[in-house]
């Protein structure tokens, strides 16, 4: 008998390097450092992320049930990620029975050709689009255009961006970080047709939105869209937004492509029930969405007479082998963690270089896409947080993102090898192992004194020890040792006062 030989079993692949938007070109101290100084950013994105908190504060405490509602938003996630293969495969089965076609992408590259192919069977040279993160996540757009094809965004903040041939920073706000009179700017300088009279007043700004997109709806023959679910057991695929763009979208052209990762398949219909509360009271403060449009493969006569879904992977299978970090995958895209973030009020979206920012961003973009290099941006992105837990708070299906950022924090320490930083872990512990060598280093520390100055901070450290100082300040020493202080005449008379006022 011949031996066969099986292998071993391989971690999952990342999403490729080079294609979509799930790596920056700098790391998150140097980009916040340039996004700091936008004070009209800062000023944008706090007065955004104040008033969404306080409106999801007052609808989240109307009801009594909120944190059972929270409960079974992490356990139904919680199933769906550990039957994902069975349910991916009970979803196929029912968008095909009902006429749907249904496509499997391994990364961007495969999804970005598959939809293009699409398309260009219909003959189009167009298509309009309802915001998927997905889409932005692969850079659909930036392919088909390099491919002749104009994808028109529908959601009035995605076509802000668009036309400013700029970046979303926020998951529900894309345009978070512009105000009206830059929006008017980019509408007189970037919209065909546009009154050159336009005003900053929001009606008016959309008003000139919705009469160029207007025609769009009624002539281009094929519409691209994400999915916030995927139903497994009937083959249903949901989109919630506030404009309407959606159900144009989504009912009036012939051909209809929906481009959905794999984690957003739930198992049951009446799961709904549970996350169509959960998300627009997290999200934008609503009750309920004002647009939920739900459709099931292809109905003769109504809607889109073809359907295709796109399941895409692109490192998701690579984070659901992470036993810890599989946790993150349960993102629901609500955005309330970046609203609580303060971290994300002052730095915005950009900074994190990914079509995911704020806190779950910088748990979920390293697992997608990976941190493995030395150089890798990414890498920074768990310390990118103070580990308040404000977000831990916040997050409806209750995804411990604080414990997520540790966890990847252990991760990259622990391949990084033995360096700079374990090198001086090392000599730490040495010092302290000892009450005389502690003494020693403690008395040796007294010389960072010189190195604050005036300021009483020490802002930057020469090499190998910059990288302390590269995003934070250390304070300068104290004077005096508390094994100093407590031996001096000051700390023997402190120590008898308390004494006195205890009464002992």
């Amino acid at each position: 008998m011949s031996a066969v030989g099986l292998g071993l079993p391989a971690v999952p692949p990342r999403a490729p390097q080079g294609v979509g938007f799930l790596r920056g070109t700098e790391t998150f101290p140097s980009a916040a450092r340039h996004e700091l100084a936008n004070a009209q950013l800062r000023r944008n994105i706090g007065k955004a992320t104040h008033t969404i908190r306080a409106k999801r504060l007052k609808v989240t405490g109307e009801l009594p049930d909120w944190e059972a509602l929270r409960d079974s938003g992490s356990a139904i996630k919680a199933e769906a990620m550990s039957r994902l293969p069975e349910l991916l495969e009970q979803l196929e089965a029912a968008v095909v029975a009902r006429g749907g076609v249904v496509h499997w992408a391994a990364d961007a590259i495969e999804a970005n050709a598959i939809v293009t192919d699409l398309i260009r069977a219909t003959g189009s040279d167009e298509v309009i689009k309802v915001k998927s993160m997905a889409t932005q996540e692969i850079e659909l757009n930036e392919h088909l255009e390099a491919h002749g094809i104009a994808a028109y965004e529908t959601d009035l903040a995605e076509l802000i961006v668009q036309l400013g041939h700029d970046k979303p920073s926020h998951i529900l706000v894309p345009a978070i970080h512009r105000n009206r009179s830059e929006i008017r700017e980019i509408f007189l300088r970037e919209m065909d047709g546009v009154d050159p009279g336009l005003d900053s007043e929001p009606a008016h700004l959309a008003a000139a939105a919705r009469k160029f997109l207007r025609h769009k709806f009624m002539t281009v023959p094929v519409a691209v869209s994400g999915a916030n679910f995927g139903i497994a057991e009937t083959g249903t695929l949901g989109v919630v937004e506030s404009e309407g763009n959606g159900r144009m979208c989504l009912t009036m052209p012939q051909t209809l492509i929906t481009v959905m990762g794999i984690e957003k398949v739930l198992p049951r219909f009446t799961d709904l029930e549970v996350f169509l509360q959960l998300l627009p009271r997290s999200s934008t403060g609503e009750r309920m969405n004002p647009y939920t449009s739900l459709w099931t493969g292809v109905t003769p006569g109504d809607g889109p007479q073809t359907f295709h879904l796109v399941l895409l992977d692109n490192g998701r299978t690579a984070a659901l082998a992470d036993a810890v970090g599989r946790e993150a995958l349960h993102c629901i895209r609500c955005s309330a963690c970046l609203n609580v973030c303060p971290v994300y009020e002052r730095t915005g979206g950009h900074a994190y270089g990914s079509t995911y920012p704020g806190p779950i961003g910088a748990v979920l973009t390293p697992q997608l896409a990976g941190m493995d290099a030395p150089d890798d941006p990414n890498a920074t992105l768990p310390f990118a947080s103070s580990l308040c837990g404000a977000c831990f708070d916040a997050c409806p299906v209750k995804i411990d993102i604080p414990s997520l950022l540790v966890e990847l924090r252990h991760q990259k320490v622990e391949k990084a090898g033995f360096g700079l930083e374990k090198a001086a872990m090392k000599a730490a512990s040495v010092a302290m192992g000892s009450a005389r060598r502690f003494t020693l280093a403690q008395r040796a520390a007294g010389l960072g004194r010189v190195v604050a100055g005036r300021k009483g901070r020490i802002e930057t450290l020469p090499p190998p020890l910059s990288g302390w100082t590269a995003a934070r300040d250390i304070p300068a020493p104290p004077k005096q040792t508390f094994r100093q202080w407590w031996d001096s005449e000051e700390g023997r008379a402190a120590l008898e006062t308390a004494r006195q006022e205890a009464g002992q």
